[in-house]
């Protein structure tokens, strides 16, 4: 009688793998195409486990957390996330938050790059952000957006009055912020990107020189997509968002980094009362290429009339929540609404949320 090895629970299957017997590899003009055995690549995989390099399998937490329990934990290497919606919707308040929390969690290392506001400006939203998420579910001493730079003028004039030089630790309003982002700001880069630098090999040759320094993963952010430069400039949008696209969704697998890009919204979805991922500017390779799609909306222009008609004062509350519908996600569950309250005065969401009750418009198939 043969025994099964398998019958022994100890017994360890890759003990004895031996590489393939015979190698392939294609040298080519354009490069080299070199395949593995399953066998090798699962050889591989077991020496990375064995001497502790299991980064990749530890998802990377966005902070906010219904999203995250619907992801998975996070963001993994070589997932590429989109963030769509209207203008106003909170896109770059939520990117940017996010990766707040994942250098403010000690996770990973974040690289913002902004194609529509100076570093200074992302500065003072944090600043403001900080402020209030500080103080959460309070909002006591938190310090308005649109008061962050009067504070530094204060500041600079009282230092100007007493002949001193103008220090911002000094403001009291602003001091419990920036005692905070002193504690991450080191593993946080922001970046304004521009129109003829910040390409695609760019960003790659960057991210692939710094990925990794510190013992830190690092995270690409890219707000927006559409306005990463393609040199040269294809005459059709949908080519270049193509490209785009394909070129993020290649860093984060070549170099095995979560990416998170926000993507503007077409007309069709700015007059749509409801946006959704096929509102997403540019060509269909933004549905295809990305693992998860996060589309925001107001959740008083997309919350079904049902829910207000005997109660019309009902309609004002939902003007401060953002629902945030999963539309896509490779790995779990999608068309999931979660619901986050808006702090925009303060520049930032309540990270806690939860899954919206109401019932909603569904454009796909009928509109209520």
């Amino acid at each position: 009688m043969i025994e099964d090895p398998t019958s022994d629970p100890q017994a360890d299957p890759l003990a004895d793998i031996k590489p393939a017997a015979v190698d392939w590899r294609l040298d080519g003009e354009a490069g080299a195409l070199a395949p593995r055995s399953a066998l090798d690549v699962l050889t591989n995989l077991n020496e990375r486990i064995a001497s502790g390099k299991v980064d990749e399998f530890q998802p990377i937490g966005t902070g906010f957390v219904p999203l995250d329990k619907t992801i998975g934990g996070g963001l993994r290497p070589g997932e590429l996330m989109l963030i769509g919606g209207a203008q106003g919707a909170g896109k770059t308040t939520m990117a940017l938050q996010m990766a707040r929390n994942m250098v403010a969690s000690g996770q990973a290392t974040a690289l913002y790059v902004c194609f529509e506001h100076e570093e200074e400006y992302l500065i003072q939203r944090l600043i403001s952000m900080e402020s209030a998420l500080g103080q959460l579910p309070k909002k006591t001493g938190a310090v308005k957006i649109q008061d962050v730079k009067k504070e530094v003028m204060q500041s600079y004039s009282a230092a100007v009055e007493a002949g001193q030089r103008a220090k911002l630790g000094t403001n009291p309003r602003l001091r419990p912020s920036l005692e905070r982002i002193a504690r991450y700001g080191s593993n946080l880069y922001l970046m304004r990107g521009t129109a003829t630098g910040s390409t695609i090999d760019n960003l790659r040759s960057l991210v692939a020189e710094h990925r990794g320094a510190e013992g830190k993963r690092l995270v690409l952010f890219v707000d927006y997509l559409q306005k990463v430069p393609v040199i040269p400039e294809p005459t059709d949008e949908a080519e270049k968002v193509t490209r785009i696209v394909s070129g993020l969704k290649d860093i984060a697998l070549s170099l095995g980094i979560p990416v998170v890009a926000i993507v503007a919204a077409d007309r069709e979805g700015l007059k749509a009362k409801r946006l959704r991922n096929h509102h997403l500017r540019g060509s269909s390779a933004i549905n295809y290429e990305s693992d998860i799609i996060l589309i925001l909306n107001d959740k008083y222009h997309i919350v079904a009339k049902v829910n207000i008609e005997f109660n019309p004062y009902q309609a004002q509350r939902y003007r401060d929540w953002v629902v945030a519908t999963v539309e896509k996600n490779r790995g779990g569950q999608d068309n999931i609404d979660l619901e986050y309250e808006k702090l925009f005065e303060f520049s930032c969401f309540d990270p806690t949320g939860r899954v919206t009750a109401e019932k909603l418009i569904e454009e796909r198939l009928f509109n209520d």
